[in-house]
């Protein structure tokens, strides 16, 4: 109950500080990616039920003239995705209830909705706007883009790693260790 007090009072006090940040950050990525600036995913919560997670949209789709497309990251959008700012939106999530501050970062489904034994005990936690797996894998993007299969490597290496500290945080979770990840987490995007 604490938690969720945190999360709601947290939310509402950064949502109100940050509003017309929020808004300028809108529509410069709704400028950059020639869209309405929003990104939204299905995305898997807390008991493997799916939500509708909100992020400021960086990508947008360019036609490569053959009757391809391709996606490109404006350099707005980049800044945005370099510092965490597309993820602001996720107030809102986390004011009705979906998200929390802290824990696992939700994933698309075929993920965490696909555990078994143990691990399934991540979904009973609400999925976090950090933790500490989001820290680690801050750069995973480029991690991933480094290897000849990314989708594999995620697969073996990346999400099982995720797996393991989100369940660990699950064992250890407390109010102060929450407060700590949210300090490393502005530490280091900041």
């Amino acid at each position: 109950m604490l938690k969720r007090v945190f999360d709601f009072s947290f939310a509402l006090v950064l949502f109100g500080t940050l509003f017309w940040a929020l808004i300028v950050i809108w529509i410069l990525s709704a400028i950059a990616t020639k869209s309405n600036g929003l990104f939204l995913q299905k995305r898997i919560g807390q008991y493997g039920k799916p939500f509708t997670i909100i992020k400021f949209k960086t990508m947008r789709l360019v036609s490569a003239g053959d009757g391809e497309n391709s996606t490109v990251i404006p350099p707005t959008a980049a800044f945005f995705r370099k510092y965490k700012l597309d993820e602001l939106p996720q107030l809102f999530n986390i004011l009705v209830g979906q998200m929390s501050f802290v824990g696992p970062r939700p994933d698309i489904p075929g993920y965490y909705d696909k555990l078994e034994g143990d691990d399934r005990k991540i979904l009973e936690l609400k999925p976090g706007l950090t933790c500490e797996a989001s820290i680690k894998y801050s750069d995973e993007e480029y991690v991933l883009s480094t290897m000849e299969n990314p989708a594999k490597y995620n697969d073996e290496v990346i999400f099982p790693d995720k797996v393991k500290m989100n369940l660990h945080y699950y064992y250890n979770r407390s109010f102060v260790g929450d407060l700590k990840i949210i300090f490393n987490t502005a530490f280091r995007f900041c």
